[in-house]
């Protein structure tokens, strides 16, 4: 009996310790436990009498297990020796943490909201583009050729800058169904016109009840004479064309290279650049289209071989045109273009001779017209343009030149020329390189030109005989 006794107070004072420190399992006491112990629950001594045991929800369904893993501990005692057990495996249980949802709902929110401003973006600017809304009214010249598709007239629509999106024009005249309406032709477009209205130019024939007039300006015709003729021939007033070109502003790439010229004594800005050729008009045309004709066709002339030439000789897009105005002017025929130019190339790089003058009696003639057109004098622009008193070239041209003036000052081929002559009646030229030289060609074309009147007025008087020998009769 007492060993029964010291082995149930091993068991309480195992539980007592495993209660105050729950870090470790308890262990079960190595003795044996004897055969003989009692049905009945032993005596406790009164030490232990205070250890409480575990609350019994505890154990409800692990009951049997317990009783099972520890079969060799005396009954009684088996639901108090599972209770260090039970509240180790608790302490290393672990708890799942649960994932909040809301960074995902924030960035899908943002998502969607940055594709509907994106997409609301795309279609206010594509709808500005297919109304017209935001652009300009600079007219554009657009030639369609013959079998040209909506594809290459919506890319061409896209090169001139009228409208943003090729695609959507095609789908928007597919929906027209204009696809095979688009008539050949020049058609001025402007800008800030609507989809509609664009398709509705370049499908109609508005001019076709028009009168059409045919205008050829010959070289070296100036900006005035031009607007003369438009008024003369029903085209446009010439008040109105002279403004509306010499404001220009019509969207063409030489332009750009005239943002940085002085034209503060020019009398014309844009004399020079009214390209001569033959042209279409219409009877009461509108000033913008007849000068996007002129305007289209300098551009179209101004290659970029002949810019780099240009840029060559140092000369600026105005200086070019001036140069090649004089010229035009100068030269009797297109042969003696070149020469004529390398004169006027000579004299500019020979300062001492020629004080840097070119001594051009063409300008100074331009010089007395502009003091006959102004309305209010003004002796630094007539200055200005006469060579024979102003140093280097003319604030601006004094004509409308031609191709070949242009390439003969590109050319710049080399002489030894500085003087020249020509004979108005033969369209001869007489080139020399001394004064002294030129004075006795100069005289020698005075008296062929006198010979030649002689001769003229010889011929007038026998022809004048002839006739009144004729009406005798």
């Amino acid at each position: 009996m007492g060993n029964n006794d010291d082995l149930i107070n091993s068991i309480l004072k195992e539980l007592d310790n495993n209660n105050s420190n729950s870090t470790s399992e308890p262990e079960v006491p190595a003795a044996d436990v004897s055969d003989d112990i009692p049905a009945e629950e032993p005596a406790v001594s009164q030490e232990y009498q205070e250890v409480p045991l575990p609350e019994p929800e505890h154990f409800e369904s692990e009951a049997a297990p317990a009783e099972e893993a520890y079969s060799d501990v005396p009954q009684g005692y088996d639901r108090a020796f599972q209770q260090p057990k039970r509240v180790q495996s608790r302490k290393h249980k672990k708890k799942k943490k649960r994932r909040s949802r809301v960074p995902g709902v924030l960035i899908l929110t943002t998502f969607i909201v940055a594709v509907s401003i994106t997409l609301s973006l795309v279609i206010i600017a594509f709808g500005k583009d297919m109304l017209g809304i935001g652009k300009s009214d600079t007219t554009h010249l657009i030639i369609v050729k013959e079998g040209d598709t909506t594809e290459d007239i919506a890319y061409m629509l896209k090169d001139e800058g009228i409208i943003r999106s090729p695609k959507a024009f095609m789908f928007f005249s597919k929906l027209r169904k204009s696809d095979s309406a688009y008539i050949a032709g020049e058609h001025f477009i402007k800008e800030n016109m609507a989809y509609e209205t664009i398709i509705q130019k370049l499908t109609s024939t508005e001019n076709s009840t028009k009168e059409s007039v045919e205008l050829t300006f010959e070289e070296g015709i100036k900006l005035d004479e031009i607007a003369q003729r438009l008024e003369e021939n029903k085209v446009c007033k010439a008040r109105d064309f002279l403004f509306t070109f010499n404001s220009g502003g019509f969207g063409c790439d030489f332009e750009e290279q005239l943002k940085n010229t002085d034209n503060s004594l020019k009398f014309r800005r844009m004399e020079g650049y009214a390209f001569p050729d033959t042209y279409m008009f219409y009877e009461d045309m509108d000033p913008d289209e007849v000068c996007q004709k002129l305007y289209f066709n300098f551009n179209s002339k101004m290659t970029p071989e002949r810019y780099q030439k240009m840029k060559d000789r140092g000369l600026t897009l105005d200086q070019l045109v001036t140069f090649a105005s004089i010229v035009q002017r100068e030269a009797a025929s297109p042969e003696t273009m070149n020469i004529v130019a390398s004169v006027f190339w000579n004299r500019m790089k020979d300062p001492e001779e020629f004080a840097g003058k070119l001594q051009s009696d063409p300008t100074s003639n331009y010089a007395k017209f502009i003091k006959q057109n102004l309305e209010v004098k003004n002796t630094s622009m007539i200055d200005a343009y006469d060579t024979y008193i102003c140093e280097g070239l003319p604030p601006g041209a004094i004509c409308n030149p031609g191709i070949d003036a242009i390439d003969a000052v590109l050319d710049a081929i080399e002489t030894d020329y500085k003087y020249f002559v020509a004979n108005i009646y033969t369209a001869e030229t007489e080139f020399s390189v001394t004064y002294d030289e030129h004075l006795e060609k100069v005289a020698k074309i005075k008296q062929e030109e006198a010979e030649y009147l002689a001769t003229m007025e010889t011929t007038e008087e026998e022809a004048e005989a002839a006739q009144e020998d004729n009406n005798a009769q």
